[in-house]
């Protein structure tokens, strides 16, 4: 039995090292943050995502576009038609040929789609030291924790720590694959100046810019979410009435009676 124990431990201890190990050669969790939007009875909270769309203008869309997100679903956060139409002007989008052949561009539309700031993939490429800057419109739903996980690798950025190598081009972030990663530190403390007085912080813009790319990747969270609340009440009642009936029904019998006979 001594052997036995002592075989245990040794194999405990092996593993616990194992694991240690892996943990060290793997990116940090993501930091565990409350969003207003988790849960059955979760809701956006508009004043931030409008706060985020501002982040994305100004910093996010010089690398990232949002393919999949067009400028009129800005309506569901509370911007008006002509701001929507003044938020498409700023961009510029391929408008077709000329009568030369040769290919155009126009003012973009609320119609049209977010465009991405390159031209194509090689020149995305190029202007980012060979690394492609990923379309940002699901890229809360593509990541396992995803909210949590952009929201860490926005905060994740610092001094490379002792005996960690960092290639030439690269960025260490604690939070990444690897601890090396493309982007450069995209926010810091003051870099947008909001309207509302919240303090911009460089948490307070990554927090901003994580709401606003959750409602991207889910414009209709809050009519899911009120459909589900519905459903549920529905059937609270409908489970309510059966129960009433079914005493009904079984009242008699429980009696000792003939239901048909009484009625």
């Amino acid at each position: 039995m001594k052997f036995v124990k002592t075989i245990a431990i040794a194999l405990t201890a092996v593993v616990g090292m194992s694991g240690t190990a892996l943990a060290a050669e793997g990116p940090e969790h993501p930091m565990q943050m409350e969003w207003s939007f988790e849960g059955p009875f979760g809701q956006f909270d508009l004043p931030s995502v409008q706060r985020g769309w501002q982040v994305f203008r100004e910093v996010c869309a010089n690398c990232h576009s949002l393919k999949y997100f067009h400028f009129r679903n800005l309506s569901a956060i509370g911007y008006e038609p002509d701001m929507i139409k003044a938020f498409a002007a700023e961009y510029t989008v391929p408008g077709g040929v000329d009568d030369s052949g040769d290919p155009v561009t126009r003012p973009g539309r609320p119609a049209d789609a977010i465009p991405a700031p390159f031209a194509n993939e090689q020149a995305a490429r190029a202007a980012n030291g060979g690394a492609l800057p990923p379309d940002l419109s699901l890229i809360v739903k593509a990541r396992e924790d995803g909210p949590n996980y952009v929201y860490s690798i926005l905060n994740g950025y610092g001094e490379t720590p002792a005996g960690v190598s960092i290639p030439d081009g690269k960025h260490f972030n604690k939070y990444f694959k690897g601890d090396a990663i493309s982007m450069p530190q995209p926010l810091s403390d003051g870099m947008v100046d909001y309207q509302d007085g919240t303090p911009n912080t460089q948490e307070q813009l990554s927090k901003d810019v994580v709401n606003f790319l959750s409602f991207v990747a889910d414009p209709h969270l809050p009519a899911r979410h009120r459909i589900g609340l519905g459903v549920v009440g529905f059937l609270v009642i409908w489970a309510f009435v059966l129960y009433r009936s079914m005493k009904k029904l079984w009242k008699p019998v429980k009696e000792g009676k003939n239901f048909y006979e009484d009625a």
